[in-house]
């Protein structure tokens, strides 16, 4: 019903326990979360639950806590390693969002320390200066920054991410809502310019998801997170082709857990579930997107 949140149940941590224990695993790794400074994630709760144009629906926010209670809910589902996901929407936001993101990383030791760019001139130098930091993961969103990336302003900015080899999860399919540069034809273009880019498609593409899983396919440092994928909020107005998982099966070390907490319409519960019940792909599978596939890419 619209205008009613979805409120997390009381058990929900030992469900998620049980989850794990069912694949015989003592943690997660969740490489999608968002974690911003309180006047950024108050901006973009705002967005998502007045059903935004880049939104396209009504989508409540679940987990719509303070800092330190969303740190607790993540630690408290056995969370050992997670995002800060953020992004610039407008040129002079990438730099002082990367020094928060620095902050954050160095008072909250289980992040994967995060940072961001926007198409501008000062990019190469915010990317080099966020790596000299320590940047371990970059967050890159065309949809909401509404930029080529084959904008001229980071022809510096892949090369360097490739040279480093540190990933930039990227929300480059064209759902929720397509925007100018989002779909496979942009990402193919760069890959194919930056081959040994390490990318992981936000969304597993979604809606292309068949178009990014050949990208996957054909450039073996594409990775694909599974953020909202196979939830029934995602079902519904982009289901997951079943044709197509054995082609997701056939790519388990290349897939990792997303969640898109605290931004999502839903529990984590259900996330982790309906990935177990749409895929039917096994527990091995489950435990390499979970956490085994994460710990070798950020070496933990």
């Amino acid at each position: 019903m619209k205008g009613r949140r979805h409120v997390p149940v009381k058990n929900e941590a030992a469900q998620v326990a049980g989850f794990r224990r069912s694949l015989g695993l003592t943690h997660l790794i969740d490489v999608h979360t968002h974690f911003m400074p309180h006047r950024v994630l108050a901006k973009v709760w705002a967005y998502f639950e007045s059903a935004g144009p880049l939104i396209g629906r009504h989508w409540p926010i679940t987990y719509r806590h303070e800092e330190r209670q969303r740190l607790e809910l993540l630690r408290s589902f056995g969370v050992r390693a997670f995002t800060s996901m953020l992004y610039p929407h407008k040129p002079g936001m990438a730099r002082w969002l990367n020094d928060w993101s620095a902050g954050f990383a160095a008072r909250t030791p289980d992040c994967l320390h995060t940072a961001t760019f926007y198409a501008e001139p000062s990019a190469e130098a915010d990317v080099r200066r966020a790596l000299e930091q320590g940047a371990r993961v970059f967050k890159c969103h065309l949809q909401v920054g509404d930029y080529d990336p084959a904008d001229p302003a980071l022809k510096g900015v892949w090369g360097l991410l490739a040279e480093a080899g540190v990933p930039v999860v990227t929300h480059c399919g064209s759902g929720p809502v397509a925007g100018r540069f989002t779909g496979p034809g942009p990402m193919a273009a760069l890959l194919a310019r930056h081959p040994r880019l390490p990318l992981i498609v936000a969304h597993l593409g979604m809606p292309e998801y068949e178009d990014f899983l050949g990208l996957a396919e054909r450039y073996e440092r594409v990775m694909l997170d599974t953020t909202m994928a196979f939830t029934p909020f995602a079902e519904a107005a982009a289901p997951f082709p079943r044709a197509a998982l054995p082609r997701l099966a056939a790519l388990q070390d290349r897939v990792l857990l997303g969640t898109d907490f605290p931004n999502i319409p839903y529990t984590y519960i259900e996330a982790l579930e309906s990935m177990r019940e749409v895929t039917g792909l096994g527990d091995e599978w489950l435990r390499a997107v979970c956490h085994d596939n994460a710990a070798r890419v950020f070496g933990l």
